[in-house]
């Protein structure tokens, strides 16, 4: 049996677990091998290239755009990733090559962003691929580090490993991404040795450009697709619950077990991602599962995601949802039985680059919830210049899944808890595909709300 299994930052960053519990574990010679892994970046380290991806704070890219001092940045990002080997020094990672290859690293970073800058300043070029350029280069240096380190640190514990690098960033081929995993794995024997591959690839489409910092589960699903992977596994610090613990308490949180890719995509909606979906799609396309498994247990099965699964009983897998979004009303009185209105309201979502998460409508008004960001509130202003009324909120949105919830009472259920803990709906939305109850309140009511709607669906 042949797996891709990706390793996320923060499991990363505890890198003897990972060997004890992922890498090693129970397992013999016999079955050590037939495993590929795609490794992000350590914890943080993506945020500090970039720049931080819920704070918005700046990183070596937007130092380089603002013409600030990026090398500097370069050069204090290397004392930091070299302290972080220091933490590996135990579990046997070699110090003098892992520094060597990180400083080598950084110093071509350096080479090529100065070639960018002088070209940058003869006004001759197109600021924008450059810079975008620039920040494909950064964002590869997180996860040659930590990958480079880990073929390191398992050679160095007796399993034989081999370093797939696909950043591409001594080459100057002309590869999509396809084409560079194609090649890169082209010829290796699997059963003989444990591959480690980045989590960045580099690709004449640019895999930041595509998919930004979702790439690495891009990766990790072109990979599996390739080599016709019998099972695709993502470790993370967590199971895949049917709320999240640090809301609903651990016992409360129980493992969803199995579900299928369209409950994925409904996470995936909602900023929960159990993966990309666009990392997904080809995966659901291939036939190829996905599971879930938690690092930190490494004996539970974890979760298994599946093209067709349904429960074979009616319930509600997962709550969960997101306080961090807006409701939008468009209100004309004239809207009712006008053809082609939403037509217009989407024209200006589309010009913004704006997808809606739920969208519920009456006669003579539209709601839509989106993310609460810079470009909402540009897309608010315009609203605003074109249409009769426009009114925008704050608020949540707690979403009640499974793959087999069509029954009734289960609405009745949800808006009852809601109701008996003082929580108002002020917005709902189902589809006639039934895996999805979307559920708008009170931005303040955000936490009561998972937490009534687990227990009374998912812990009972």
């Amino acid at each position: 049996m042949l797996t891709v299994e990706k390793i996320g930052g923060t499991s990363m960053s505890q890198f003897k677990d990972c060997l004890q519990n992922i890498i090693i574990g129970k397992r013999t010679a016999a079955d050590m091998y037939n495993r590929i892994f795609v490794v992000s970046a350590y914890n943080n380290v993506t945020n500090w290239l970039l720049e931080h991806k819920k704070t918005g704070e700046a990183g070596i890219y937007v130092k380089f755009l603002n013409g600030e001092n990026y090398i500097a940045a370069l050069d204090e990002l290397r004392e930091k990733l070299i302290a972080l080997n220091r933490t590996f020094e135990k579990i046997k990672l070699n110090q003098p090559q892992a520094d060597d290859f990180i400083t080598k690293r950084i110093e071509k970073a350096k080479n090529y962003l100065q070639a960018m800058n002088n070209v940058l300043a003869t006004g001759y070029v197109n600021k924008k691929n450059l810079y975008l350029a620039a920040r494909e280069i950064l964002a590869s240096i997180g996860e040659a580090h930590s990958a480079f380190n880990s073929v390191n640190i398992i050679n160095n514990n007796g399993i034989n490993a081999t370093f797939v690098d696909l950043c591409g960033f001594d080459d100057s081929e002309s590869l999509t991404i396809d084409e560079r995993i194609h090649m890169a794995f082209k010829g290796i024997d699997f059963s003989k040795t444990l591959c480690v591959a980045t989590g960045y690839t580099k690709g004449t489409e640019g895999i930041m450009r595509a998919f930004d910092r979702g790439y690495s589960e891009v990766t990790f699903s072109k990979i599996a697709v390739e080599v016709e992977a019998d099972e695709a596994v993502i470790h993370k610090e967590f199971h895949l619950s049917s709320a999240d613990p640090k809301l609903v308490g651990k016992d409360k949180s129980i493992p969803v077990g199995f579900t299928n890719f369209m409950v994925a995509d409904q996470l995936a909606d909602i900023g929960m991602e159990a993966i990309h979906p666009k990392a997904s799609k080809p995966l659901e396309m291939a036939g190829i599962n996905i599971r879930i498994k938690n690092t930190f247990e490494p004996e539970h099965p974890g979760t298994l995601i599946s093209k067709d699964y349904v429960s074979p009983v009616s319930r509600i897998e997962i709550v969960s949802g997101t306080d961090k979004v807006l409701a939008v009303e468009i209100h004309d009185p004239m809207m009712v039985g006008e053809v082609g209105y939403d037509l217009r309201v989407m024209e200006v979502f589309a010009k913004h680059e704006i997808s809606y998460i739920l969208k519920s409508t009456n006669a003579n008004s539209i709601t839509m919830v989106i993310w609460d960001n810079a470009k909402a509130q540009e897309l608010i202003t315009e609203l605003k210049e074109k249409f009769y009324q426009i009114t925008v909120k704050q608020v949540a949105l707690v979403c009640c899944m499974g793959t087999n919830i069509a029954h009734p009472g289960f609405l009745y259920k949800a808006a009852k808890a809601l109701c008996e803990n003082n929580i108002n709906i002020e917005c709902f939305a189902q589809s006639l595909r039934q895996v999805n109850m979307q559920f708008v309140i009170n931005k303040d009511g955000y936490s009561n709300a998972i937490v009534a709607l687990n227990d009374a669906l998912c812990a009972c």
